[in-house]
């Protein structure tokens, strides 16, 4: 029979695509290259990886700390044998994992039975109780996540966060003397420089990445509704606290005391609060160097072979900006779903933050995709430094805000005729145009000290930057 035959027939008359192994999602799909390095550390597989690592690592902290009568250190191979569970995991372990799930119904419980398989040849298989000892699911899952949050945040998301910082300061240094015609309200408005507008978003934007790297990643693991009361009940000798905090931090997290059978996920409403707002300055970045290409202030270097429109030759579209700014709508719409959702439990527990934390990685990819983007797009942009200082030599009349500032000083420094700066100022300028001569004329007709007159008559909107070439320094610190 041939596959035209084999194949499942829509509704519509359409061949199925079912089983062809292709991706439900465009993270998955088109722009699997971005975000696969998150696989590592936030997809199911990863998951369980995970999960199985806790489990193992508390296998081992209980036997070489003897807490339970009976048990001994173990020997080194055993020690190796039991890591190599997961170090090993491969493709076919999380089809085996699956296998096992698909009879317990229980993701924890498969995992569980996954390690107690592997410890016969390792001599431990009389230890096989000891597995899960004294854990509700959730001390091994909220250990789980918490360390491929972590990893998935170190390893990628504040690389690729720092990249993309690097690359606006690179874009900012090119253009630090670039000087600029500002826009408030977006009217003319006292000029500023490319580089420092661009330095603005690298500055805040950094202040984010700080918060990121200052992050706590709890956990907990006391029992099924944080008292440690099946803990106590078979060991009352043990020091339970003590064991918990141990282990928790040797697994390179922050420990968390008092829980409910959850660890609460404050500490994810913050993270994600954190990631959420370096987003929003992102898209804020996207819209505002959308808007400069649009105004021609860059120019943007054409892909060889690429097309900007099926019908009109000549494009040449911001899409890396346009793309970035949806993957960071969808981004924070989940992360700011996530913030809210996981910091609510109903009672002791409810499995709402189970449903929710499967899609912690779909918030980091269209993060992560958002950065990818935006770093080719600034590489790829021009600094139109014709055009812009065309804009500027346009609007003398910005100027009108340092000629009254100036005569502000020279009145209080006791020069006659400075009356009402604002007011005559306004009245030369405001809703109208004024050119260079007009300018230096009503300058002359003011009256000012011969070194005020000075400085305003060699004044041009291209040198009216203050300070900021200087400001780029505070981008990085």
């Amino acid at each position: 029979m041939s596959h035209r035959e084999n194949c499942t027939t829509l509704p519509s008359g359409r061949r199925s695509l079912t089983g062809a192994g292709l991706a439900l999602g465009a993270l998955d799909g088109r722009y699997k290259a971005a975000t696969e390095p998150l696989v590592d550390y936030l997809s199911e597989a990863a998951l369980n990886r995970d999960r199985i690592h806790v489990e193992v690592e508390w296998f081992i902290y209980l036997c070489d700390h003897q807490v339970l009568p009976g048990l001994e250190p173990l020997t080194d191979e055993q020690r190796a044998g039991l890591r190599a569970i997961v170090t090993d995991f491969t493709e076919e372990s999380a089809a085996e994992l699956a296998e096992i799930e698909a009879v317990t119904v229980h993701d924890v419980k498969a995992v569980e039975y996954f390690i107690a398989r592997r410890l016969e040849p390792l001599g431990l298989g009389y230890l096989k109780p000891l597995v899960h000892f004294g854990c509700t699911s959730e001390d091994i899952n909220n250990l789980s996540y918490a360390l491929g949050i972590k990893d998935a945040v170190i390893n990628v998301w504040l690389p690729a966060a720092r990249g993309l910082v690097e690359q606006i300061m690179k874009l900012a240094e090119e253009a630090r003397d670039v000087p600029m015609l500002s826009r408030t309200h977006g009217q003319p408005a006292t000029p500023s420089t490319l580089g420092k507008e661009l330095a603005v978003f690298a500055y805040r934007l950094n202040r984010q990445i700080k918060h990121v790297e200052n992050a706590e990643f709890l956990g907990k693991i006391n029992g099924a509704t944080g008292t440690y009361s099946a803990h106590v009940v078979s060991v009352p000798t043990a020091d339970w606290q003590k064991i918990s905090e141990e282990f928790v931090t040797g697994l390179g997290l922050d420990w968390n005391p008092l829980t409910t059978q959850i660890e609460n996920h404050d500490w994810q409403a913050e993270l994600y609060s954190s990631i959420a707002h370096f987003n929003q300055v992102l898209h804020n970045l996207c819209t505002d160097v959308w808007s400069y290409i649009s105004i021609r202030f860059f120019r943007q270097v054409p892909v060889a072979g690429a097309t900007g429109s099926s019908t009109m030759p000549h494009k040449v579209n911001p899409i890396r900006f346009e793309n970035a700014e949806a993957n960071l709508e969808i981004s924070n719409a989940l992360l700011n779903t996530l913030g809210s959702t996981l910091v609510q439990s109903r009672w002791q527990r409810d499995l709402t933050d189970s449903s929710s934390q499967r899609n912690i990685g779909v918030a980091f990819g269209h993060s992560v995709l958002a950065i990818s983007n935006v770093v080719k797009g600034l590489e790829r942009l021009d600094i139109a430094t014709d055009v812009i200082a065309q804009d500027l030599d346009e609007n003398w009349e910005v100027l009108a805000e340092a000629i009254q500032m100036v005569m502000r000083a020279e009145a209080i420094a006791g020069v006659p005729g400075m009356e009402d700066p604002y007011e005559r100022l306004k009245e030369l300028t405001r809703g109208h145009r004024v050119d260079a001569a007009r300018l230096k004329e009503f300058v002359a007709e003011l009256g000012l000290s011969e070194d005020a007159e000075a400085r305003l008559s060699e004044l041009t909107p291209a040198t009216y930057i203050g300070l900021a070439p200087s400001l780029l320094g505070h981008a990085t610190r």
